[in-house]
């Protein structure tokens, strides 16, 4: 399969996000196309073989996870213990590890060079193209990054981050942004 090839659907992601759709409530489509943007840039930025897909999806499934499971923007934890349950679940404990700092650090300021940095770097690397809309392209094709944006609309994604992030950020001054890692 051709890593720079746009996946339009996927089997596991598409279930995960379906069992999520009431916490999710009307934030949803929004989070949908989030997980899709950031699952495609990953995929190319990753370069990785077979299992590589699977943790992937699994961790952009799961990786803003805790923003609606606990009602919280501190939601680093919550979403690791959400991802780590479910990879139990379907009896691939093994990825507990590397998908665990996938979520961790995938608000990193600085690049992940520690173990298994290659994905996890990817991962924090994909979410900031889709955070900054493509500001940060770390060598994606441009005409890729449309392409994604095209299939995958916004659909107010960033706006309601924005206000998530205002709401906390009133209520929590000295920590306006927990899930900023040095």
């Amino acid at each position: 399969m051709d890593r720079n090839e746009l996946i339009k659907g996927h089997a596991e992601i598409d279930r995960l996000l379906t069992r999520w759709r009431g916490p999710l409530q009307g934030d949803f489509h929004a989070y949908r196309g989030h997980v899709y943007r950031v699952f495609n840039y990953c995929r190319v930025l990753a370069k990785n073989g077979a299992d590589s897909d699977s943790k992937i999806a699994i961790a952009a499934v799961f990786h803003d996870m805790g923003i609606w499971s606990d009602k919280t923007f501190d939601y680093l934890e919550p979403s690791v213990t959400l991802a780590r349950d479910y990879l139990k679940e379907s009896q691939r404990s093994s990825w507990e590890d590397e998908v665990s700092r996938m979520i961790l650090y995938h608000h990193k300021v600085h690049p992940y060079r520690e173990k298994d940095g290659g994905l996890v770097e990817a991962f924090r690397r994909a979410d900031l193209v889709d955070l900054t809309r493509g500001v940060f392209k770390f060598g994606l094709d441009p005409l890729f990054i449309r392409k994604i944006n095209a299939e995958f609309p916004n659909a107010g994604f960033h706006r309601r981050v924005l206000q998530l992030s205002l709401q906390w950020a009133l209520r929590h001054p000295l920590n306006p942004l927990p899930m900023v890692k040095r």
